[in-house]
């Protein structure tokens, strides 16, 4: 326990905090007790940049159930048509979900408005949130020694043309990242993009546990600012230890990649996606108990990671 407190002292020192979430999409505890929802938000920019692309490219719900014995993470379509509030200047309507941080101006302001975009949808109050710079995690990845990732269909990077063959192969930073930037030519687009990402967060773990970290203080303390550097959180008042002493409990085997239940759809020569049926269930569900419940009533939606 002593190691756990420094370092979460030295995490503490390098990573940014801010309120990132809306005073209506967040919870009123401060504690862990009961299941928890957690907002990450991923960008290729760093949340305080203030160029013209300041769109979110990865939303996700980490679902932790009482017990903290397994986790959810489920997949928001960067497409989905939803009413964003009015917010600094913009007033308010119709867009896609990834847009919300753009109107928001990005950042903190960007995220409160995603978060609040979220909230309005899902009915869902969050217990923290995290702006992710993905771009940012390719140190972290390669300071870990790269992650393995398994590639289920062959994929031509729009990016960079290089081409992922099927199989499991070690990537590094960069390649993981051009790896679970692509949609195009997949079958399942941009849902399949989504799996990639959440394989990603999987990977990252595994390989942080097979580091072995705390036998190399000097990589630990490299890894622990870098991820601070990629990292602006906030923990809604619980101390930074005992939430990092909730995640180091769950078992390797314990990840579900969850999408929601959606489909796309053409409207006015413009590509969203919409809800199947409000979501067929799944935002009352983490909204309560009944995630593991709902999981294995809609296995069509849920992968294990």
């Amino acid at each position: 326990m002593a190691g756990l407190k420094t370092l979460s002292h030295r995490y503490d020192r390098t990573v940014t905090k801010e309120q990132l979430l809306d005073a209506d999409a967040r919870t009123d505890r401060t504690d862990l007790d009961g299941p928890l929802n957690y907002l990450l938000v991923g960008s290729d920019r760093r949340p305080g940049d203030s160029g013209p692309d300041q769109r979110s490219d990865t939303i996700l719900i980490v679902h932790v159930p009482a017990g903290q014995r397994e986790a959810y993470l489920v997949s928001i379509p960067r497409d989905l048509l939803v009413a964003i509030p009015p917010a600094n200047g913009f007033g308010g309507g119709q867009d896609k979900i990834n847009a919300a941080y753009e109107h928001g101006g990005g950042g903190q302001a960007g995220a409160q408005l995603l978060s609040a975009t979220l909230h309005r949808l899902t009915g869902i109050r969050f217990d923290g949130a995290a702006l992710i710079d993905f771009s940012g995690f390719r140190k972290v990845i390669d300071l870990l020694g790269g992650v393995q990732m398994c590639v289920d269909t062959e994929v031509r990077s729009i990016h960079t043309n290089r081409v992922f063959p099927t199989g499991c192969h070690q990537m590094d930073g960069a390649q993981a990242l051009d790896y679970v930037r692509q949609r195009y030519d997949l079958p399942g687009g941009d849902y399949d993009r989504q799996h990639h990402q959440q394989q990603l967060l999987r990977a990252m773990l595994d390989s942080a546990g097979r580091a072995d970290l705390r036998s190399n203080p000097v990589k630990l303390d490299q890894v622990l600012r870098a991820v601070g550097g990629s990292l602006t959180v906030d923990t809604n008042g619980v101390p930074l230890e005992d939430l990092l002493l909730a995640l180091r409990a769950l078992p390797p085997d314990g990840m579900r990649g969850v999408q929601v239940p959606s489909s796309p759809q053409t409207i006015d020569e413009v590509s969203y996606v919409v809800l199947d049926n409000g979501g067929n269930g799944l935002f009352e569900a983490l909204s309560g108990t009944r995630v593991p419940a709902w999981a294995q009533a809609n296995p069509r939606w849920v992968t294990r990671l």
